[in-house]
């Protein structure tokens, strides 16, 4: 049986935890079932090895018969061999039940983080979302592998149970009375452990998302002389982590101490009880032997029996996690009202900013964060007042703010894959879109085969980010591989990626945050000029206080507080407004220490 990576992977259960467990072995019900069968089968026979050896004793040893001796003996080796083959299914299949839980859970939780879109992070923390991509995904596919010999655990401990009686009723009731009690024992434990875990991830999710941020702002950390008192307050979260996880590994000890310790002092009372019968003359030498190799084979049922226990405990938390994700939902979209047909003017009454259709406008503020928060509500990525037209933006079907109004964050993610996929463009042909397989794993050695129209746009939007030489530079040009987030490339080549895949998609309204902020003067003023006639026409906002952009725009506006406090060209408001010249002169020295450094005159 076969899994699809790529298979839908159906409408998940969001009722609790074991639902969602009960739903994964569902959608896989005839591998789990056929799981279940190998490892009952498999372990009934493990006891049968001890019947058929009780019966080579009593019936060719002991009376000297050589010819039953050696047919009992030749069918515990059938036995055994066709228990080894049972064996290796068993495992091949619980390992494809583990497979197909870890792809399901993977698929619906992706897939609900991109139905949940930007609305993900005002929701969830980033490190919520890893533990349980990286955790939580590993421990439910890993408690499923318990499913099949759990089954097979209960089967062959009730076939030895019945075994049992036709040597001993008293043994059979200690051996059928025995693993209930052991359940009584430990499960106050497995509850215990589902608080501790679920705790221990809670914290874990904490400490990720913490890292997460360290990792973007480490820079500006040491910057400013930050970096020990970040430390010291890791540190403390780190050591409470561990200290949690020291609480979750002392009960998983008691579990895993009293599964071994108890089934082995229950087996050897069995044993006892066995021995004292075949002295007392009650049953024979070759049903003692029966009785010693029954107590052999239930050890595995025992051991299976507790942990699976011991893993569904774990799962369960996990899936509660992974449940708790799934039913968030993204805000409701209550939009009816059609879209303006024409290009018209966007407003934002918050600042005060008014977009005209078909200019390039800039946003100059000393606080990029004000900009972020106008693009933000222009883009309706959060609720605002902002109107396009006469129709409040809240108000327009969100599928037709998406499809006309693109707000580039200047922190955008790019996903691994090949160069041209990472902007947009997708092969065609046996390597093709349409070949999921390897859409995303283009060879370093293969050119890709991209339409001759979709190669004409990706290398027009290339040039107007002036990133044609990140294409040059790369050993196989477009169809390199990039890594997530493009960390083989350097700030200003990420800035010029991000920005091309913008251009590249062609939106009717282009709002963007800083898009040159780490280039060099010459390139920056490259990447001005092309972008201006690449978006001739087109609605496009810039947040921006580099000269270099100001000067190109045909409309800036200066925030103060968040807040327009004039409103010109880049000229005019140099010449009228002393807070915008200087706002703007710290980023002219910078821009002119560049451009002679470069040997050209600074614009």
């Amino acid at each position: 049986m076969r899994i699809d990576a790529y298979e839908d992977p159906g409408p998940p259960e969001r009722r609790g935890g074991w639902w969602y467990l009960a739903w994964l072995v569902r959608r896989q019900w005839p591998r789990c079932l056929a799981g279940a069968v190998f490892a009952s089968v498999w372990m009934v026979l493990l006891a049968a090895t001890p019947y058929l050896m009780a019966r080579a004793v009593d019936h060719g040893l002991e009376p000297g018969d050589l010819a039953a001796l050696a047919g009992w003996t030749g069918a515990m080796v059938a036995v055994g061999g066709i228990n080894a083959w049972l064996g290796v299914l068993r495992h091949r299949t619980m390992t494809k039940v583990r497979m197909d839980a870890n792809f399901r859970t993977v698929k619906v939780v992706v897939g609900h983080a991109t139905r949940l879109g930007a609305a993900l992070r005002s929701q969830v923390g980033t490190g919520e979302v890893v533990t349980i991509g990286v955790g939580d995904v590993q421990t439910i596919s890993a408690s499923l592998t318990a499913v099949g010999p759990g089954v097979g655990a209960v089967v062959a401990y009730a076939v030895v149970g019945g075994l049992m009686v036709s040597v001993s009723v008293r043994l059979a009731l200690v051996v059928l009375l025995g693993v209930p009690l052991l359940a009584l024992v430990i499960g106050p434990l497995m509850g215990r452990l589902q608080g501790r875990e679920t705790e221990y991830r809670e914290r874990q999710s904490v400490l990720t998302a913490r890292i997460g941020d360290l990792a973007g702002g480490l820079r500006v950390l040491n910057g400013l002389g930050g970096k020990g008192l970040v430390a010291d307050a890791f540190r403390g979260d780190s050591g409470r982590l561990r200290e949690q996880g020291y609480r979750v590994g002392a009960v998983t000890s008691w579990i895993q101490a009293l599964g071994v310790g108890l089934p082995m002092l229950f087996l050897a009372l069995v044993t006892w009880l066995g021995a004292r019968l075949a002295a007392q003359g009650r049953i024979s030498v070759g049903e003692l032997v029966s009785v010693y190799g029954y107590v052999v084979a239930l050890g595995w049922p025992v051991a299976f029996l507790i942990e699976m226990g011991h893993q569904l405990s774990r799962g369960v938390v996990a899936a509660r996690r992974v449940v708790a994700f799934l039913r968030l939902e993204p805000p409701r979209d209550e939009g009816t009202r059609e879209a303006p047909a024409e290009p018209s003017v966007l407003h934002d009454p918050a600042s005060g900013v008014r977009i005209l259709p078909g200019r390039l406008t800039a946003l100059a503020t000393s606080h990029p964060s004000d900009a972020t928060e106008i693009l933000d509500r222009l883009g309706r990525y959060t609720p605002s007042d902002a109107t396009w037209g006469d129709v409040p933006l809240a108000e327009i079907p969100l599928a037709q703010v998406r499809a006309r109004i693109l707000v580039a964050a200047p922190e955008a993610d790019l996903f691994a894959g090949p160069l041209h996929e990472v902007v947009g463009a997708q092969e065609t042909g046996p390597r093709g879109a349409g070949n999921r397989a390897t859409s995303h794993h283009t060879p370093a050695d293969a050119e890709p085969r991209i339409r001759a129209d979709e190669l004409a746009l990706l290398t027009q939007a290339l040039h107007s980010a002036a990133a044609e030489d990140i294409v040059r530079a790369l050993p196989d040009g477009l169809g390199t591989p990039v890594e997530a987030q493009a960390r083989n490339l350097s700030g200003g080549q990420r800035q010029r990626v991000r920005l091309a895949r913008a251009l590249l998609t062609d939106p009717e309204i282009l709002l963007a945050a800083e898009p040159t902020s780490a280039l060099d003067a010459h390139t920056e003023a490259t990447v001005a000029d092309r972008l201006k006639r690449a978006r001739e026409g087109r609605t496009t906002v810039l947040a921006a206080t580099s000269p270099l952009l100001l000067d190109r725009a045909d409309v800036v506006h200066h925030l103060v507080d968040g807040k327009v406090a004039a409103t010109g060209t880049h000229r005019e408001l140099l010449d009228t407004e002393p807070g915008y010249r200087a706002l703007v002169a710290r980023d002219g020295e910078a821009v002119a220490e560049e451009a002679a450094a470069e040997g050209e005159p600074a614009r």
